[in-house]
């Protein structure tokens, strides 16, 4: 019980050596963490839930899709209907026969 303890100092050997194992475990630790991110699902339900949030990101792009299509149509003036010659209704410049007045 009455050990005495001794400090011992390190040596500039085993600082380097040590700085050296550091550095060497923070470069390995990202690639660690990133081949995780990209496991593929291990449950049947984190794959259903896999399978949904899959089909919400097509359905989201063919929106999208669908809106940019729309605008360009807008924009270049495709796909317009063909005009029949027919008014809509207001006066073209014609006269009726109907007279005001005299």
């Amino acid at each position: 019980m009455t050990e005495k303890i001794e400090r011992e100092l390190i040596s500039r050997r085993q600082a380097f050596s040590l700085f050296g194992l550091t550095a060497a475990v923070s470069l390995a630790i990202p690639g660690t963490l990133s081949a995780l991110s990209d496991a593929e699902a291990q449950t049947p339900g984190m794959e259903r839930r896999e399978d949904r949030r899959d089909d919400r990101q097509e359905r989201r792009d063919d929106r999208q899709q669908n809106r940019q299509d729309r605008r360009d149509d807008r924009r270049t003036g495709g796909d317009q209907p063909a005009t029949s010659g027919s008014t809509t209704g207001t006066n073209s410049g014609t006269n009726t026969g109907s007279t005001t007045g005299k």
